[in-house]
Formats: structure tokens, C-alpha cells, sequence
């Protein structure tokens, strides 16, 4: 059996008594162990990181820009082998790996021009003969802890900033598909990246701890559940550390009465149910309002939802594949008896789904609701699954409130034809990240990503330049230079000989 090991330096392998056992989601076999670490193994990356990290500062902005442009290339060189590999160990089809590895990169795309981002502010003649400048320098040693339904994506945001701006970075991926992040670490060191800078630990909870009050790590950025969340951040910060942790979501997609519902059909499809719902940004409440709204974007919804084509992995036709384990196809099913028990009305069960071949595997199929309300528990909670639920609205004023009541905060989005209503919409809504006519509004790598309510815990958001101040410290210098020579002669007067 394949044992997927830390990725230390100087760790020789085999430190890790406990593993645990890595899927295959397609045939529900065990595939792989992942060393499961704690203190020791983290001690032993913080202290080559330690070691390797102010050397990696004092490296010019443009060197470490080369090294991103060298990562970059080589991530497209080994694209269909990492793809293959992600979807082995989470289930998304191919074409959604693809995108899960194509988002981070390009992230690393915008690290490449980390020499402009790092140049800091300076003020010529702030008082007499003053001047005040500042530089972003980095925190020293950061660590990310990442989820398991982007083991590329997630990673590559935190590590690729962290990196750039000058610090050695420690990750600890999802134990459920470990493979890529490991993977893109040795790609990493082969573009040039020097050893220490880029660390692989693997454990859960035991690690997760560890890193939360090492001494030595001063900052970290966690993405999974807002319970998780929460707890990362308020230890952390005790800690004394700079923590961002971003949680669960539950985002809402509006329809107004005048959208072009053939297109909101086509992209709930994609939104709600790609990648089997194992998104924080996917779309699983739809809120049409007026009832013949709903009335109308039910009546397509439904076949929409039955041609849905769920396969293995590597079906290239599949929309998607399996979720990521049984224990959480176990969660899905259970959300979907809670939300019949609590009496909406389950228009789509895609419970008790097998696939020919591989009846073991994790299947699940599109499941859709209507006329769930705000009170039902299955409604407030993430399920986190290929499920749509269908809240109806009697009027806009109804349909801004849903999302700006609701406890997650992360992503929104409207369809309309209104430009008025849009503009609205986006001013008012208390949601971190908001689409028009766009169903999954993640920023580009450019910009940032980041939620509100208990969908983020801190202050700054994921990459972009959010990002370069979460992982960078300012320092900024006052100064001033005396006139004239320590010997009280003119410094302007070229010096002649006797």
C-alpha cells in the first residue's frame, strides 16, 4: 500500500506511527495512507525553515518572481498528470481538476509581478529636510491549512503569495487527497524554490494544534468549515498570531421576474451541482421571486436536473463525479431526510444513486427542493452536496434580506436584466462577494477573495493584495541627513589638495 509521506527537509519518512486511509470515491477503495504527524514532524519544518527562510528574504523581489515564472511553466507541463491524480483522490471530474489547478495558477500568475506590488511609498520632503519611506517586509515563517475540496486551488493561493513576499511556508493539506499539494511542493523545488521554503506536513486535528501554537509561526491561513474556522482563529490570535480563516457558506442566487431563466437554468446546473456541490462558492439556494417566477423556473428546472449525466472521474461526459467519501455522502443523504422531515417539499431525490460497475463508489445524484423556508435547519446549514433548494420570494425588498440575514456571508449573486435592480442589489446586500448574472462570483487572482458573517473570521482577505499585506509586515523610516561634513566644511566643495 502506497504511503504518502511528509515533505520535510531532512525527514527521513517513516516518523509518522499513525496514517489514515485515503479513497478512491470512484470504487470506495482504500488507495493509499497518508502519514498522520504532530509536534515532532512540525518541529522538524519549522526548524528548516527557520534555517532557509532569511536567506529566502534577502533575495531580490525579481529573483523570486523568476522562480514563480519557472513554477507556472512547469504546472502546465504536468497539468494532465495532476488532474488525473486530483481527481483520483477527490472524485471531481477531469475538466473541474483542471479548473481547480487553472485558478491557482493563477494566483501564481499574479505572484510573478511581486517586484511592483513590493515597492512601498515614499514622501519627499515630509518636514525639513525629511524624508519618510516604507517597505513590506514578511512575517518569517506562515502556514496554511486547506480543505479538501480544492487540494490545488487553495493551496497554491495561500503558498504562492506567502512565498513570493519572502517567507518559508508550511502547509498541512486535507488527509483526504494529499497527493497534489505534495506534488506541487516538488514542483515547486523544481523550478528553483530552495529547500526549507516549502513544506508538507500531514495530520489532522494533533498537526492542526501544533501549528496553532508554535511559537515560531507567525502567521496562518486556514480555509474549511466556520466551526473550524472559529476555533483556528480565536486560537490562533491568542496565540499571538495574524490568523485569516475562511468558513462555510451558503449563497444565494436571486431571480428577478425579467431574468433570461433558459441561461439562470444553464448556470445553476454548473453552480449548484459541479464539482457534486463540494464548493464554498457553489450556488444551492435559488430565490425566485414572485410565484410565477418560480412556477416557471421550476417547470425547467426539473429536466434540466434529470439529464444531469453523474459518472466516474474520468468520464469526460459526466457533469460529476462522486463526493469525496462515505461519510460524507452519509452527511448529504442526512441533510436531505432532515430537509423532507422539516416539509419541504423534495421535488428530486437523488438519494439511494449507484453507477453500474462501481456500486461501492460515492455517488450521489441532483437532488432539488422547493419551498424551503428561512426557519428550516437544512436551509441555515451547508450541506455541501449536489443539492438545490428553492426559496421563494415575494419581492425584492424579501429577496435582499434572505442573503443578508442568513449567517453565512460568502458569495451572492442576481440575474436580471434591471440595471437598477443590479446596482441595488450589490450596494445593499451583506455579502462579501456578489455576481451579476454571474453564478460564481470568485474574484480574479487579482483582486481578492473573502467573505463575511461566519463565512471569514479576521480582517484581510486571500490573495491578491489583501494577500501581500496579510503575509507582510510595513516598516516605515523616517530620515534625515545633517548638512555639511562632520569637520564642519562645505560637503558640496570638491576637496583640492593643500
Amino acid at each position: 500500500m502506497r504511503v504518502i509521506d511528509h515533505m520535510i527537509v531532512g525527514h527521513s519518512g517513516g516518523g509518522s506511527a499513525r496514517t489514515s486511509d485515503v479513497f478512491d470515491p470512484n470504487s470506495g477503495a482504500v488507495q493509499a495512507k497518508v502519514s498522520l504527524g504532530g509536534q515532532a514532524e512540525l518541529d522538524k519544518a519549522v526548524a528548516a525553515a527557520e534555517a532557509a527562510q532569511p536567506a529566502w528574504a534577502a533575495t531580490n523581489p525579481q529573483r523570486r518572481a523568476r522562480v514563480m515564472f519557472n513554477f507556472k511553466t512547469l504546472v502546465e507541463k504536468n497539468m494532465d498528470e495532476l488532474a488525473r491524480m486530483l481527481s483520483s483522490e477527490h472524485g471531481k471530474v477531469i475538466a473541474d481538476a483542471k479548473g481547480d489547478i487553472q485558478r491557482g495558477l493563477e494566483v501564481i500568475e499574479f505572484c510573478c509581478g511581486i517586484p511592483h506590488v513590493l515597492k512601498g511609498e515614499y514622501t519627499q520632503g515630509a518636514g525639513p529636510g525629511i524624508d519618510v519611506y516604507s517597505m513590506r517586509q514578511p512575517i518569517g515563517i506562515g502556514a496554511g491549512i486547506t480543505p479538501f475540496n480544492f487540494p490545488a486551488m487553495i493551496p497554491l493561493w495561500m503558498s504562492g503569495v506567502a512565498i513570493a513576499t519572502g517567507n518559508a511556508f508550511i502547509l498541512k493539506p486535507s488527509e483526504r487527497d494529499p497527493s497534489v499539494p505534495v506534488r506541487l511542493a516538488e514542483l515547486f523545488r523544481e523550478a528553483g524554490l530552495p529547500e526549507g521554503i516549502l513544506q508538507v506536513v500531514h495530520g489532522d486535528k494533533e498537526m492542526v494544534d501544533a501549528i496553532l501554537d508554535h511559537p515560531a509561526i507567525g502567521a496562518i491561513s486556514f480555509v474549511g468549515s466556520s466551526d473550524i474556522a472559529h476555533y483556528v482563529y480565536n486560537r490562533g490570535v491568542a496565540a499571538g498570531k495574524r490568523v485569516q480563516a475562511m468558513g462555510g457558506a451558503k449563497n444565494h442566487g436571486i431571480v428577478m421576474p425579467d431574468a433570461d431563466l433558459d441561461q439562470v437554468v444553464n448556470d445553476l446546473s454548473g453552480a449548484a451541482f459541479g464539482s457534486a456541490g463540494e464548493r464554498c462558492m457553489a450556488l444551492p439556494v435559488v430565490v425566485p421571486v414572485g410565484e410565477d417566477t418560480a412556477n416557471r423556473l421550476r417547470e425547467k428546472l426539473i429536466p434540466a436536473i434529470e439529464k444531469l449525466r453523474v459518472g466516474v472521474s474520468t468520464d469526460e461526459e459526466a457533469h460529476y463525479g462522486p463526493v469525496v467519501n462515505a461519510a460524507h455522502k452519509q452527511r448529504v443523504e442526512n441533510w436531505i431526510q432532515t430537509g423532507v422531515d422539516e416539509g419541504a417539499e423534495l421535488v428530486v431525490d437523488g438519494r439511494g444513486f449507484t453507477l453500474q460497475g462501481h456500486e461501492e463508489g460515492f455517488f450521489i445524484g441532483p437532488s432539488l427542493f422547493d419551498h424551503v423556508t428561512p426557519e428550516m435547519s437544512a436551509y441555515k446549514e451547508e450541506i455541501f452536496g449536489p443539492v438545490l433548494q428553492i426559496v421563494r420570494a415575494k419581492d425584492f425588498e424579501e429577496a435582499v434580506r434572505l442573503p443578508s440575514q442568513h449567517q453565512y456571508g460568502n458569495g451572492v449573486a442576481i440575474f436580471t436584466r434591471n440595471g437598477h435592480a443590479a446596482r441595488e442589489f450589490a450596494a445593499r446586500v451583506n455579502v462579501g462577494m456578489v455576481g451579476i448574472n454571474v453564478p460564481i462570483p470568485v474574484p480574479v487572482a487579482y483582486h481578492s477573495f473573502g467573505g463575511w458573517k461566519r463565512s471569514a473570521f479576521g480582517d484581510t482577505n486571500q490573495h491578491g493584495m489583501e494577500g501581500v499585506k496579510f503575509w507582510t509586515k510595513v516598516k516605515t523610516i523616517t530620515q534625515r541627513w545633517p548638512d555639511g561634513s562632520p569637520d564642519g566644511s562645505n560637503a558640496f566643495v570638491i576637496p583640492t589638495m593643500g
